[in-house]
């Protein structure tokens, strides 16, 4: 049974209701650590860098060449070539 601020009588249905009421009310203001356009930019540089060192990691490892030759135009004239081809 709720209490009033005294603690001292039982409060009504209608007091309590009124209480919770005023409680909604006052919303707490939410301060962010990191705002949101500051969000969006580190997802973007995190999907960047997630494609750059996949690219890297998949053409080193895994195709035995060079992890730099990902940077060189000619390696991607020869995938298009490879893909593309009929």
């Amino acid at each position: 049974m709720a209490l009033n601020k005294n603690n001292q009588e039982a409060l009504t249905r209608e007091e309590v209701k009124k209480e919770k009421k005023t409680r909604e009310k006052r919303k707490r203001i939410r301060v962010r650590l990191i705002p949101i356009w500051l969000r969006i930019i580190i997802v973007i540089l995190l999907l960047a860098s997630s494609i750059v060192l996949g690219a890297m990691f998949g053409y080193a490892i895994m195709g035995n060449g060079k992890a730099k030759d990902v940077f060189e135009k000619s390696t991607w004239t020869h995938i298009v070539d490879l893909v593309n081809k009929e």
